[in-house]
């Protein structure tokens, strides 16, 4: 099967020509425009801006936009924006993703939308894959923006509080996704109002967007506070790692692993003849017996993490460089810690957490921006509901994209790239090898080395280094090894640093255009060619020449992942190349492997929707306690006696007086007639607070019943998240009794949240009638209701779920009165 013709392409979600036409007929139409624009003194341009009705995608006011767009672009930046920029942008307004190739100008067609939007009055939010590009591009922007009378500011992971609220007060604000997302969570633990710090969303332009929307849409971002943590149990992984290979079996997508009958004994034997089966292990000894199978068994050095400075550093697949503030979920975390004979981290307690594409669809407005959107159209139709716009080169590419050169094994698919990659380097033609690996990238550079072709290596272990060394890449002779270059921000130059100077070509560019330009060499499919075509991407920028060939092999792991053979495929050539045969394998298996990472994150987010729905229900609740006065109301109208004493001081009625001892000698029966001992097993009363002097403040009481009210929602959740981790890490043993485990998920974890709107209120009440509250306000600290002083942010690097099976999730309704 061929490639996806163009009419496929359309139905996963491309924009028709029909669209584009009217883009290009309205970019023509802006020319009439341009002297106009031309004539504006700076301090005109603003209010020339704000004139237009921009609203109108085919109004005479929008052509004039880009005129302004043109001008002002050339004016501030000394960049006069092409076509297919301004294009892009037009798609960008109407709400797309659109694909624009490497070196093509994403950055300015992003922020010429990003004007547009906020001319229209919205907020705008550029959203990068992380801090550097998020701070380049708002430093390298920030000039036109002004020009157009709009701010703008940065967030990054250096930001304090102060210079992040100025960020987001500005029109448009720039920032990673982790960041924006890590404001979110923040929120979530603020007692007043004041101290918000992330704004309402609204417009979100993402750069990189496949990368953000599909590859760490299922991330989730995590908000942790201080706790007393389980430690893993040695005895057990001492146990698991002397597992032999007939004690364990792999699944075929090699993401769970699994004791066989003979491993089930031996390791029942080495933990003292126990039943990892029976109720008192099910649940505990054999989910960390599992949890340690995946640190020893599934998780490799150098390929999955390396080990740095003391310390387990995850690396992400799809960049290739260390994954800033990831770690896996603390069971898995602390196993491969334990496996390096490392300190464990301390895992913490989760306060919050949101996954990436809930994060995103918070905004009503999102659009997007990548070198290799049409591959992801299905996610983002699916996922959400966006169309793709292909926005055609500047200039054509003439870039030369090789047949794949397939082979029968590793080693002579090694021994094939090294013999083309010297055969290159001899002629003085830069070379990019892309490697899938830490481990890869350095065994390549070994062979090279023996074959005396002397080569720079870019991968997770010395990422500090990127930028000079990609500065480097396109110089005459350059060899360079790297892991995944997607989302590094920086274009491969031909001749090197010194090939352009002033836009103008020197005579090391000319010579390495002569050579051919770059030529990019893929050492093995990806499970998704989408990022192949990063890869490709790298070689042919601006109309450059260049060339990209993929060596692949039978034995790579998108073949034994995706692919099973009754009798292994045998070559007849004496290199054991493949040829036609090879290649319609190696798109076979990549098709399957797009099709599992699919089916993965449609099952993923089948989990992850009730769980956000509940957050969404927990969230609304809260900002409704934190900005109006109803916990108050509600807590006067429920506990009257507590109330009338805090509000008349110890002038309260006698009535009130009688209510009250009535409501003591009763046991403070509650609505539902239980008796509200909270904490306090023993049914022992708890002692009865202080009556005031005077009547405490209104607006002191207001604060009081909010910061009451927000602890037991705030510890209620938290409670509910750990209680669906303990669920998620033993579902899948549901699928052995035949159960559906997402059915059984669903069925838990609504049981128990439906628990928590009324449990969260009592407490309220409870904590309302024996509490401390005086002028100064409530002593919860005092009663022993401390809220977490030590947080941290992270990102969960890998789901839990593999398995299939779903049912339409239904709406939930939540009531907390």
């Amino acid at each position: 099967m061929g490639k996806l013709s163009n009419r496929m392409w359309r139905a996963l979600g491309a924009q028709s020509s029909r669209n584009q036409s009217k883009s290009i007929a309205l970019i023509k139409r802006s020319a009439d425009h341009d002297d106009w624009a031309a004539g504006l003194d700076d301090d005109e341009f603003a209010d020339a801006a704000r004139a237009l009705d921009i609203s109108d995608p085919a109004g005479r006011d929008r052509a004039k936009f880009l005129a302004l767009a043109r001008e002002g672009s050339e004016r501030s930046l000394s960049m006069r924006p092409f076509d297919v920029q301004l294009q892009g942008a037009l798609r960008l307004l109407e709400g797309d993703v659109v694909e624009m190739a490497t070196g093509e100008g994403k950055t300015l067609a992003g922020a010429i939308a990003a004007v547009g939007y906020a001319l229209l009055g919205h907020s705008v939010h550029v959203i990068s894959v992380n801090d550097y590009l998020a701070t380049r591009d708002a430093t390298l922007m920030t000039p036109l923006l002004t020009l157009f009378g709009l701010t703008a500011g940065a967030v990054s992971e250096n930001s304090d509080r102060a210079a992040r609220k100025a960020a987001y007060a500005s029109d448009i604000t720039y920032g990673s996704v982790n960041e924006i997302g890590f404001d979110v969570l923040r929120d979530q633990l603020v007692t007043h109002a004041d101290d918000l710090v992330s704004p309402r969303p609204d417009v979100a332009i993402i750069d990189e967007a496949d990368s953000v929307l599909v590859d760490e849409a299922l991330v989730p971002l995590v908000l942790a506070g201080a706790t007393t943590g389980e430690v893993p149990d040695r005895v057990i992984h001492d146990a698991v790692a002397k597992l032999r290979k007939n004690h364990y079996e792999i699944d075929t997508e090699g993401r769970n692993v699994f004791l066989t009958d003979e491993g089930a004994a031996f390791i029942e034997a080495e933990l003292g003849d126990i039943n990892l089966y029976d109720e008192e292990h099910v649940g505990t000894t054999l989910v960390h017996v599992n949890i340690a199978m995946h640190a020893h068994i599934l998780v490799e050095r150098d390929v999955h993490y390396i080990v740095r400075d003391g310390g387990v550093h995850l690396i992400n697949a799809s960049r290739g460089r260390i994954a800033q503030l990831q770690r896996w979920p603390d069971g898995l975390q602390a196993a491969v810690e334990l496996k390096e004979g490392l300190a464990q981290t301390d895992s913490g307690e989760v306060i919050d957490t949101i996954t990436v594409q809930a994060l995103i669809g918070r905004y009503p407005t999102v659009c997007g921006m990548t070198g290799t959107a049409l591959a992801a159209g299905e996610q983002f139709r699916q996922f959400y509901s966006l169309a793709v716009s292909q926005i055609p080169p500047n200039r054509e590419n003439i870039r030369i994209d090789e047949p794949d050169r397939v082979y029968d094994t590793k080693a002579n698919k090694a021994e094939a790239v090294v013999e083309f990659v010297k055969e290159i380097h001899e002629t003085g033609q830069p070379v990019l090898i892309g490697t899938h690996d830490v481990a890869q990238s350095e065994e390549l550079a070994y062979l090279l080395d023996r074959a005396d072709v002397k080569c720079v290596v870019l991968n997770a272990k010395n990422d500090a280094e990127e930028a000079s060394i990609i500065a480097e890449a396109g110089a005459l002779g350059a060899v360079t090894v790297s892991t995944q270059m997607a989302g590094r921000g920086t274009d491969i130059k031909l001749g090197g640093s010194s090939g352009e100077k002033n836009g103008k070509s020197t005579g090391a560019r000319d010579q390495i255009v002569e050579l051919g330009g770059l030529c990019v060499v893929g050492t093995g499919r990806h499970d998704t060619e989408r990022l192949d075509n990063q890869l490709r991407g790298r070689a042919g920028r601006q109309g450059d020449p260049g060339r990209s060939v993929f060596f692949s092999s039978l034995e790579d792991p998108v073949v034994v992942k995706n692919l099973s053979f009754k009798r292994d495929p045998v070559s007849e050539e004496p290199d054991g190349s493949m040829g036609e045969k090879g290649i319609e394998l190696i798109e076979q298996a990549q098709r399957v492997a797009e099709g599992i990472m699919l089916e993965l994150h449609a099952n993923t987010w089948r989990y992850n929707l009730l769980v956000n729905q509940q957050r969404d229900i927990v969230v609304k609740r809260r900002m409704e306690l934190l900005t109006t006065e109803i916990a108050l109301e509600e807590l006067a109208e429920s506990e009257p006696a507590r109330y009338a004493q805090l509000t008349e001081g110890k002038s309260t009625s006698e009535e009130t007086e009688a209510a009250e001892g009535e409501a003591d000698a009763s046991g403070s029966v509650s609505p539902d007639g239980d008796t509200p001992d909270g904490d306090n097993p023993d049914g022992d009363a708890p002692s009865a607070p202080s009556i005031p002097d005077e009547p405490i403040d209104r607006d002191v009481l207001v604060q009081a019943a909010r910061e009451i009210a927000l602890f037991h929602l705030d510890r209620g959740w938290a409670d509910h998240l750990a209680f669906v981790s303990d669920v998620r890490a033993s579902i899948h043993l549901r699928s052995i009794g035949r159960e559906s485990p997402l059915d059984e998920f669903h069925k838990l974890i609504l049981d128990e949240f439906s628990r928590l709107p009324a449990t969260a209120v009592e407490k309220t009440r409870e904590t309302f009638r024996t509490v401390e509250i005086t002028a100064d306000g409530v002593d919860l600290a005092g009663a022993d209701l401390r809220r977490s002083t030590t947080t941290w942010t992270y990102m969960v690097h890998d789901n839990p779920f593999a398995g299939g099976g779903a049912k339409t999730l239904q709406g939930i309704i939540g009531i907390f009165r």
